[in-house]
C-alpha cells in the first residue's frame, strides 16, 4: 500500500466539507472540457482496512493519506469506541495505538459505509463482548445476512432486523472456530470480514471465491504481520496477533474513473491523475474503457492514469467483469450512453443492494440526460449515440450517481444541470466540486441559483 503522500495543502478540507460538497443540491454549467492533472483522495477501501488493522495490532501505527470522506471518518470514530487511541496529527497523518482493549462502549454508527460495517462486524465477532452496529437510513437497507451467516458458523451470535438480514446488528463475539466458506456472491467485504474474524479463531479460516475480488485485506494483513496464504481462489488466515506498522494510503482508482470519463466525453479533453493504487482488482475499468476504444493508459510504476478524449464504441459487460468494476458501473454506463452501438451490462444484480438500487438509479440518470436505456433484472441495455443534455437528477443518496451526474452535466450541451442529494458526495470525495472547477473551469453552485 505504498505511494507518495499528497503534497501538503493540496486539498482544502474545511472548504470542501463546509462548502459545496455539503450542499443539498449542486448546479453545474455544461460544455466545459476537462483538462489538467490532480490527485484524488486516499483510497476508501484501503483507508477502512488501515484503521481497523491498526486498531487490532499491538503498538502504534501511523497512517498517511487517509481518505477524508465521511465513510472513513465513521470508521475512525468507531475504533475509538474500543478503547483505541486515535490522534490526528498536524501534518495530516493519523496515529492509532492498539490493540483493541474492550468491547465497544457505545453503539457503532457507520453512517453510509457498507465496507465499514461489514469489516467491523468481523472484528466484533472476534472480541469477547457485545457490539451493536448500525448506520444511516441507506445502510440499514443493505443486506447483512451475507456476513451474519458465516460469522454464526464460526461461533459468533449475530442478531438483527429480519433475523440479521438488516442492521442494526447485535454481535456477541469470542470463542470462534475457523471454517472454510464459499460466499455465494463475489464480495471482498464478506471475505474480509471472515479473515478479520479468523485472526481470533481456533484453527485456519479459509474463503473460497467464485470470482477474484480486490486483495486489500490480504495485502495489508501481511504488512501487519498476519499469516495469510493465497492459493488461486482460496484465501486462508491463521490466528495470531498483528504488529503495528506504518501505512501510506494511495489514491482511489474508483474516484479517478470519474475524471477519466470526463476527459473522454469532452472535446479536446485530457486528464492525468497521479499516485493511484496499482495493485490487482482496482483498475479493471481501464480495460473496459480500452475495449471501448479509449485513449487511456495506466502507468503501474508511478500510479499515473492518463486519458484523452476519444470516440467510443459499445461493449458487452458480463458477470465476470462486474467484481472488478462494481463501483464504476454508473460512470461507465454514462460513457456507454455516448458510445457508438448498444452496450449490454449483465450479471450485476449486486448493484441493486448498494447505497441505492444502482441499476434503477443509473438508468434513471441516463434517461434524464437524454439516453435510451432499458433495465434488466441484473443489468441494463444502453443505446449509444446520445447527445447529453442538461438535466435534473436525484442521487437517491448515492455518491457515485451524484458524481457521475456532475461529470455528465459538465460535458452536456450549454445549459445547467441540477443534482439533488449532492451532500451524499461528502461520504467519499469531499473536494469533488472543487476538483471539477480545477479541471473544467465550470462554476458549480449550491442549489438552483
Amino acid at each position: 500500500m505504498r505511494a507518495k503522500p499528497p503534497p501538503d495543502g493540496e486539498l482544502n478540507v474545511m472548504d470542501s466539507i463546509l462548502g459545496l460538497d455539503s450542499a443539498a443540491s449542486l448546479r453545474v454549467t455544461g460544455a466545459s472540457p476537462a483538462r489538467g492533472s490532480l490527485r484524488v483522495p486516499g483510497d476508501k477501501s484501503v483507508s477502512h482496512r488501515a484503521l481497523l488493522l491498526s486498531a487490532i495490532a499491538r503498538g502504534t501505527s501511523t497512517i498517511t493519506g487517509l481518505s477524508l470522506g465521511q465513510d472513513v471518518t465513521h470508521t475512525r470514530r468507531v475504533i475509538g469506541r474500543f478503547g483505541v487511541s486515535v490522534t490526528c496529527t498536524g501534518d495530516g497523518r493519523v496515529r492509532v495505538e492498539g490493540p483493541v482493549r474492550h468491547e465497544p462502549d457505545d453503539v457503532l454508527d457507520h453512517g453510509n459505509a457498507g465496507t465499514g460495517i461489514r469489516l467491523t462486524a468481523g472484528v466484533c465477532a472476534g472480541i469477547d463482548g457485545l457490539s451493536v452496529l448500525t448506520g444511516d437510513q441507506y445502510l440499514r437497507r443493505r443486506p447483512m445476512d451475507r456476513i451474519a451467516e458465516p460469522l454464526r458458523a464460526m461461533g459468533a451470535t449475530v442478531a438483527g432486523r429480519e433475523d440479521g438480514r438488516l442492521a442494526p446488528l447485535v454481535i456477541r463475539g469470542g470463542n470462534l472456530t475457523g471454517i472454510t466458506y464459499a460466499p455465494p456472491q463475489a464480495s471482498a467485504q464478506v471475505k474480509s470480514a471472515l479473515l478479520l474474524a479468523g485472526l481470533s479463531a481456533r484453527g485456519i479460516t479459509t474463503v473460497e471465491e467464485i470470482h477474484p475480488t480486490r486483495r486489500h485485506t490480504e495485502e495489508m494483513l501481511t504488512e501487519f504481520g498476519g499469516r495469510v496464504t493465497v492459493d488461486g481462489m482460496r484465501v486462508s488466515v491463521e490466528p495470531g496477533e498483528l504488529s503495528a506498522t506504518d501505512v501510506v494510503v494511495p489514491g482511489d482508482p474508483s474516484q479517478a474513473a470519474f475524471w477519466a470519463v470526463a476527459a473522454l466525453l469532452a472535446d479536446q479533453g485530457e486528464v492525468a491523475v497521479d499516485g493511484l493504487y496499482t495493485g490487482p482488482g482496482r483498475s479493471d475499468f481501464v480495460q473496459i474503457l480500452q475495449r471501448m476504444g479509449a485513449d487511456i493508459t495506466f502507468d503501474l510504476a508511478t500510479g499515473t492514469l492518463t486519458v484523452r478524449s476519444s470516440r467510443l464504441r459499445a461493449v458487452e459487460i458480463t458477470a465476470e467483469d462486474i467484481p472488478g468494476i462494481v463501483d464504476e458501473i454508473p460512470v461507465l454506463a454514462m460513457a456507454a450512453a455516448v458510445a457508438e452501438g448498444t452496450t449490454v451490462i449483465s450479471g450485476a444484480a449486486e448493484l441493486r443492494a448498494k447505497e441505492s438500487d444502482r441499476i434503477a438509479s443509473t438508468a434513471g440518470m441516463l434517461r434524464a440526460f437524454g439516453a435510451q436505456v432499458t433495465e434488466t433484472e441484473d443489468g441494463m441495455v444502453i443505446e449509444g449515440g446520445a447527445r447529453l443534455r442538461p438535466a435534473r437528477v436525484d442521487s437517491h443518496g448515492d455518491h457515485r450517481i451524484a458524481m457521475t451526474a456532475a461529470v455528465a452535466g459538465a460535458c452536456a450541451a450549454d445549459g445547467a444541470t441540477v443534482i439533488d442529494g449532492w451532500d451524499s458526495v461528502a461520504t467519499s470525495y469531499p473536494g469533488f466540486a472543487q476538483h471539477l472547477v480545477q479541471l473544467t473551469g465550470t462554476t458549480p453552485a449550491a442549489g438552483d441559483a
